[in-house]
């Protein structure tokens, strides 16, 4: 049996090891966080805040924040928090609490923070000057742009969070498909989509162009109503709303791509009209463009659906996961139909999203049952 002063100097050294051991981990973890702030800080230095006040009223949050308490929000930011990466940069999802009003209550709002890629370079004042212009963009089928934090080498766009995600993720992932069955709901997505082009096209001036639609930059908010994300990024980061050189950096995503762009590298409101058709083919078929299975079979999506279109066999080309009632079928044949004119492999006989706006309303108030 040990003696008590064996003991006790046993005890001793383990506590003075435990002690220690937790002063190196603290230690370890202070380094690691005065690192990431030192990063972080460097990015930001000289950095300039906006925060457009036409938003919604989601924006009071961020109003009531100093750029400074906003960074502070911003390194708290981990990969859990990471809600989606592609072409333009990291999205991270964002909570932000302002200051309590005369109720007492404080503004509390969900927002998408996307880091872009691309940086210096771009960063000058026609650059922010564009992002100036985005902000003013409004439209109920478009996500707000709330502000922007624009810094010499760390760019940061403020969106509105959608609460339902993306189409891509609704139509193609095995848990969340249930909620896209319903055939109303994607005709009335197909509709949003279409509306939110056409403001684009025709009603900002300059006409924007989107050079990115797909499903997965299509959002849904809490009423499962589709905005368009991602609107003018792609000619902010090549080179400018004015440049209608040829450009060797390809804007957009395979699959979607209209097929005269890969031959004048050029992108025009037809090119977003093609792309539009294709969305409407993942909204019919359940499909998505690069389909494995189509891979496979060396064919394509659109080649496909065109090959059932000119063999009148639509119906077999049409998701299984869709609740299809008689009702519905005049209004899937017209989607077929005008998915068909987009993809018209001369831009030039293709609809506007004007005309196709005013296709698809016309028959939604034909068809469209209020209790659906």
């Amino acid at each position: 049996m040990p003696r008590p002063s064996l003991v006790a100097l046993y005890v001793s050294i383990c506590s003075v090891l435990f002690i220690a051991s937790k002063m190196l981990i603290s230690f370890l973890l202070y380094k690691k966080w005065a690192r990431k702030k030192r990063i972080i800080d460097n990015s930001l230095a000289g950095g300039r805040m906006v925060i457009f006040r036409s938003g919604s009223g989601g924006n009071k949050a961020l109003q009531s924040l100093s750029p400074k308490s906003f960074l502070g929000m911003l390194m708290g930011l981990s990969s859990k928090d990471v809600i989606g990466a592609g072409g333009y940069g990291t999205v991270y999802r964002l909570r932000v609490v302002g200051k309590a009003g005369g109720d007492g209550k404080a503004p509390c709002s969900l927002f998408a923070v996307k880091r872009l890629n691309r940086g210096s370079a771009e960063m000058d004042r026609g650059f922010e000057r564009e992002l100036d212009t985005m902000g003013d963009i409004k439209h109920r089928n478009i996500v707000p742009l709330c502000g922007y934090y624009a810094a010499p080498h760390f760019n940061l766009l403020i969106y509105e969070l959608m609460p339902n995600g993306s189409l891509d993720a609704l139509l193609h992932d095995s848990s969340s498909q249930e909620r896209l069955s319903s055939w109303p709901s994607r005709y009335r997505i197909a509709v949003g989509v279409a509306r939110g082009l056409s403001y684009l096209h025709h009603d900002c001036i300059p006409a924007v162009i989107h050079r990115d639609i797909k499903s997965s930059n299509i959002l849904l908010d809490h009423a499962m109503e589709a905005r368009l994300s991602d609107f003018g990024l792609a000619t902010l980061l090549t080179g400018g709303p004015n440049a209608t050189h040829v450009t060797t950096v390809v804007a957009g995503t395979f699959g979607y791509l209209a097929p005269e762009y890969f031959d004048t590298g050029r992108a025009t409101t037809k090119g977003d009209v093609y792309s539009y058709g294709v969305v409407l083919l993942e909204l019919l078929t359940g499909k998505r463009p690069t389909d494995e299975s189509f891979l496979e079979n060396g064919t394509r999506l659109v080649t496909w659906v065109k090959e059932a279109i000119e063999d009148k066999r639509e119906d077999h080309a049409v998701d299984d996961a869709l609740q299809l009632l008689p009702a519905h079928k005049d209004q899937v044949r017209l989607l077929f139909s005008v998915a068909d004119k987009c993809l018209d492999s001369d831009p030039a006989n293709r609809p506007t999203m004007a005309q196709v706006v005013k296709i698809l309303e016309h028959q939604q108030g034909i068809d469209e049952d209020p209790s659906s």
